[in-house]
Order: C-alpha cells, then structure tokens, then sequence
C-alpha cells in the first residue's frame, strides 16, 4: 500500500506522515528531504537553479517513490500541481489531502520563517496574499484526492483520522 499526503505548505505532511506510518507498521519518505539529498538545501538551489529546475528534480524523486515498494510519502505543497503528477499519484495509491484551514496555517507559515523558496522574503500582508494566492490555485487539484482529512489537531490525531478514513483501502 502506498499513501501519498498532499496539502499546502506547513500543513503537516511530514510530522503527520512519520506518525501515520509507525500507526501501520509502513516506512515514510519526505519526497523534499529526498530531493535535498540529490541537490543540496532547497532554497538556495531553487535561488541558483530557479523553479522549473526543482520542478524537474521534484519529478523525477516522484517517479522513483512510485515505483518503490509501499509506505507513507509525503509530497512537497507544489508537488501536485506540476504537469500530471496528480494523475500519477492517484494512480498509485491512496492519496490524502490534509487540509488545514488558513488561520491555521498562516501561523505555521510565519514560524518556518523564510526558508519557503515560494515565500523567500515576503512578510505580514505580503505573505499572506501569497499564501491566499498559491492556496486558491492548488485547491482544484488538493480537492482531487481520494480522501480529505482536516488537518487540524495533534499530528497523532490526525494520522488516527487518516487510517480510520482508509481503513477499507488499507486491507
């Protein structure tokens, strides 16, 4: 079985990831913390590289994690929207949309500070219309997942959420 996690930026992916695998008993991979072993932190690489070559990169890291054996994978907030990785995800297993509302999420933003490459720089009303901006974009493709779990809470909780909302996929 392999569960994708998708969701915006700070929603959660990776803390509620790593707990949700030792829940089932599965492995768990951050597909960004994969993507840094091959390119270095991503902020500078992606100020160097630019976008489209995290992107390419990103790719890639996906197509591998696809392939791979079962567990739990945390995507990247973008990793979604980018050509077809949505049909691709949904194709290769079950993917949870963890959705955190954005007074939730705005806090957890400014506490990552700037080491978000699509965020680098921006502050107070800056920062959340970016956020407000970047998040109406993705929904359409967030909404496409095969279960939405509200993202609220404990990490605990929320990876209890996921494997009750996946109980009849995970047999």
């Amino acid at each position: 079985m392999r569960i994708f996690l998708i969701g915006f930026m700070c929603s959660g992916k990776s803390t509620v990831g790593r707990a949700l695998a030792a829940l089932l008993g599965l492995p768990f991979t951050d597909l960004d913390r994969v993507a840094e072993q091959r390119v270095g932190p991503l902020l500078p690489f992606v100020q160097r590289e630019g976008e489209e070559a995290f992107r390419r990169v990103e790719a890639e890291v996906l197509a591998e994690l696809i392939d791979s054996g079962a567990g739990v994978i945390a995507c990247g907030g973008g990793t979604p929207v980018q050509g077809d990785n949505m049909d691709r995800l949904l194709a290769a297993g079950a993917v949870v949309w963890i959705d955190v509302p954005l007074d939730v999420l705005m806090p957890r933003i400014e506490r990552a500070g700037g080491d978000r490459p699509l965020l680098f720089g921006l502050r107070g009303a800056a920062l959340r219309h970016r956020v407000e901006a970047l998040l109406q974009e993705r929904l359409p493709v967030y909404r496409r997942a095969h279960v939405t779990v509200e993202g609220s809470g404990s990490p605990a909780a929320v990876a209890a959420r996921i494997a009750e909302a996946l109980r009849g996929q995970l047999r």
